[in-house]
């Protein structure tokens, strides 16, 4: 059998009785370990699942599946994946490798920041789709997301934005001279962006975003009531100016607040707002919220 497990979104004791049971009966164990970062060191896990991990980057998931899969009509074998497993499509792709392979498969799934967005106060149910943003350069500056953003904005619902990370990543000079040397770890942060979000608005002048009328809810390490969690609400302007240790350690999501916007939520989300009063009052005078 080979198995997928979510690992939740906090530390070792998020893993499901379900998951740990499938962990302890696999004879490998590869840990995941690029579409998203782990909040706790790797011996940490291994010393509460009383298993050795093998860590599986990018270039293992997605082109040498075969080693990860190997044995697996036999015996079982564990992929960890931070999050839920469906998280990433890379996950589907291996999953649908094993089931060409004729290998049983089993996915245990747990929380994501798909649902766990939900702290922030806005209803999972007026979400739309999700969308990711990844560092520009100078000479690549991708915009498709915002078609999405403008898709949800239309219908007036909420746009989680996932934002980037860079993990075990080449310089194109390295990439080009085939040098195994890597650049350190980089993800982005909310100033970031908020940041390329108004550029884009710029360069497209659709009036989805504005600095001062847009509302936004910044979130980092949300899950598992972890100590170092942070939610932060403000317009464009506020989070993009405000100062970038207030937001946490990464991993960084924002969510971009659409106009179905109820004062429930807005009640709830003002506990993290910078400026209550302008977060109210844009609610309120461009949202139009009816806030009782």
């Amino acid at each position: 059998m080979f198995y997928i497990i979510g690992l939740g979104l906090c530390d070792e004791q998020d893993i499901t009785l379900r998951g740990l049971q499938a962990i302890k009966n696999s004879s490998r164990v590869y840990l995941e370990a690029y579409t998203s970062i782990l909040m706790i060191e790797k011996e940490r896990l291994e010393a509460f699942y009383e298993k050795p991990l093998i860590l599986a980057d990018r270039d293992m998931v997605e082109t040498q599946s075969d080693e990860i899969l190997r044995g697996a009509e036999k015996d079982d074998v564990a992929l960890l994946v931070v999050g839920d497993p469906f998280g990433a499509t890379t996950h589907t792709d291996i999953l649908l490798r094993a089931r060409a392979l004729k290998i049983p498969t089993r996915v245990i799934h747990n929380a994501s920041i798909m649902n766990a967005v939900g702290a922030c106060g806005l209803q999972l149910y007026n979400f739309g789709q999700t969308v990711s943003l990844v560092f520009f350069t100078d000479t690549w500056k991708p915009d498709s997301f915002y078609d999405r953003v403008k898709e949800n904005a239309d219908l007036g619902m909420h746009t989680l934005v996932l934002l980037d990370i860079k993990v075990k990543e080449q310089s194109e000079e390295n990439l080009a001279r085939g040098r195994k040397i890597y650049e350190p770890p980089r993800y982005m942060s909310i100033p970031t962006a908020v940041s390329q979000l108004l550029e884009t608005e710029e360069a497209r002048k659709e009036g989805i975003l504005a600095a001062d009328s847009t509302l936004a809810i910044a979130l980092s390490r949300v899950g598992g009531g972890a100590d170092n969690e942070r939610i932060v609400a403000g317009t464009l302007r506020e989070l993009l100016e405000h100062p970038v240790e207030n937001y946490g350690d990464p991993l960084h999501s924002l969510v971009i607040v659409g106009k179905r916007l109820h004062h429930l939520e807005v009640d709830f989300a003002e506990t993290f707002a910078i400026n209550p009063t302008t977060w109210r009052s844009v609610a309120k005078d461009v949202y139009k919220c009816s806030l009782e």
